[in-house]
């Protein structure tokens, strides 16, 4: 129970002259954010953490649009349970062009039982640079195209799911806390229809495994919900590790 899977949307100003009633044309990059903010509008969603079928805490998803055109994607989870507790919060602010994800800023914080964590990175994909700002240090990206930080890319893979919905294999490149670059790969597995807190959805299952590990992911995401992520559950060396079930979800 010591890792937790970290396992996720707005604004449309009007400007209008007095006199004309003409509307000022709004900057570029605000008009990219509105026609995604179509595509998935701002949101809210809860899950309720489960071990072994038991609760033992909760876990919050959010997606905001900020006022420079970026957006903001936010996950944190609460764990309690017997004398192990954990807390945790990531954040990443992304640019999202021709609906690819580009990762501007990481954050990462951890607080519980065990050592405490913290990370912030900042990205120049452009520059091909990584900065690590707590140790201030900056790294060279051998490559940056698609590159996506360690809570991105689940954006970028509801991205593709809303795109291509027959889509079977997904493949994201995903920088580190460390800087380190690896692969993160999921497979499709199947249709499901699940009754959770929320109430009852129909969902497609991906899976992803890391055989070195003996780990296996399953993450369920619900059509009908604009392929949010309704259900977490994890596995290692045949052990359940945790479960995600989404509670509530709240569209901003």
């Amino acid at each position: 129970m010591r890792k937790i899977f970290s396992l996720l949307l707005f604004t449309l100003p009007l400007l209008a002259s007095a006199t004309d009633i003409e509307t000022s044309p709004l900057p570029k990059a605000k008009q990219q954010q509105n026609s995604f903010a179509e595509t998935i509008p701002a949101f809210r969603a809860t899950y309720t953490l489960l071990r072994k079928s038991d609760p033992v805490g909760k876990a919050i998803r959010e997606l905001s649009y900020l006022g420079d055109g970026t957006v903001k994607y936010h996950y944190e989870t609460d764990i309690s349970w017997l004398i192990f507790s954990d807390t945790r919060s990531e954040t990443s602010i992304v640019d999202i062009k021709e609906n690819q994800v580009i990762p501007l800023s990481y954050d990462y914080q951890r607080e519980g039982t065990g050592r405490d964590k913290y990370y912030q990175w900042q990205y120049d994909l452009a520059g091909k640079t990584a900065t690590d700002l707590k140790k201030d240090k900056k790294i060279s990206l051998d490559f940056t195209d698609g590159l996506l930080d360690k809570l991105s890319y689940h954006l970028q893979n509801r991205i593709d799911l809303i795109n291509n919905p027959e889509q079977k294999r997904f493949v994201y490149p995903v920088i580190s806390t460390k800087g380190s670059v690896k692969d993160y790969q999921y497979l499709y597995d199947g249709k499901e229809e699940l009754i959770l807190p929320y109430g009852l959805v129909k969902t497609i299952r991906l899976k992803r495994e890391i055989v070195e590990k003996k780990r296996i992911t399953y993450a369920w995401f619900a059509p009908e919900l604009g392929y949010l992520l309704v259900k977490l559950y994890q596995v290692k060396g045949g052990s359940e590790q945790f479960e995600a079930q989404l509670s509530t979800l709240e569209l901003k």
